[in-house]
């Protein structure tokens, strides 16, 4: 993982699976089908690197053979948190890594005059405070919708939460870390800029439509 001083809070997983997967992901020749995979795949990846400090705590367990102390992760499941719907293409993946977590959502969409986020669902475990969040996008672009997502969570009575996405601008990250300094953010690759329309660039296009099929 590589960290960015001149982008405070950001984490670039550097994996070299990591790196392979995302510039398969950009290519426009990549169908709906492998795209989705990929973003399956990717997603698990991170989440390795993203869960490497969760707390642990003992837990006895019987082998067959004798009594032994092993170690779990401590207090309250981890909840993903995708911003639909894009953000439901990062969920399977990471669900194949952390099968007990539960699955809450953010529904936000851009408005496409004024770049900014309309928010329109939310749903997450009542017992906020006590869990670890990963909050999903693949796109951090603007980062309106990640500091509304944020700021929901926030309310709810969240604490420990952490955002992940496969693609960020830098105009993003400031943007989330200026808002929510104590939010980590985790990317598969820092890209240049916004355009004027605020699509990322090099960026892979709209995640949502790629997913899902529509324009």
């Amino acid at each position: 993982m590589l960290t960015t001083p001149a982008l405070p809070g950001l984490t670039v997983v550097s994996h070299p699976l990591v790196q392979h997967k995302i510039t398969l992901l950009r290519d426009q020749a990549t169908p709906k089908k492998i795209f989705k995979e990929l973003v399956d795949e990717i997603a698990m990846l991170m989440a390795y690197e993203a869960t490497a400090d969760l707390a642990l705590e003992d837990a006895e367990v019987v082998t067959p053979l004798e009594t032994t102390t092993g170690q779990r992760v401590a207090g309250k499941k981890l909840t993903l948190v995708p911003i639909l719907r894009a953000g439901l293409g990062m969920v399977e993946g990471i669900l194949k890594l952390v099968p007990s977590a539960r699955v809450g959502h953010i529904g936000l969409y851009r408005d496409h005059d004024t770049l900014e986020p309309v928010d329109y669902y939310f749903k997450v475990p009542g017992d906020a405070a006590e869990r670890d969040f990963f909050l999903l996008d693949p796109m951090l672009a603007t980062g309106g919708s990640a500091v509304n997502a944020v700021h929901s969570l926030k309310r709810a009575g969240a604490t420990r939460i952490r955002f992940l996405c496969l693609v960020a601008a830098p105009e993003g990250v400031k943007r989330l870390h200026a808002a929510h300094p104590d939010v980590p953010i985790f990317a598969a690759a820092l890209d240049r800029e916004l355009n004027a329309s605020g699509y990322i660039l090099p960026g892979l296009g709209d995640a949502g439509d790629r997913l899902f099929g529509t324009r």
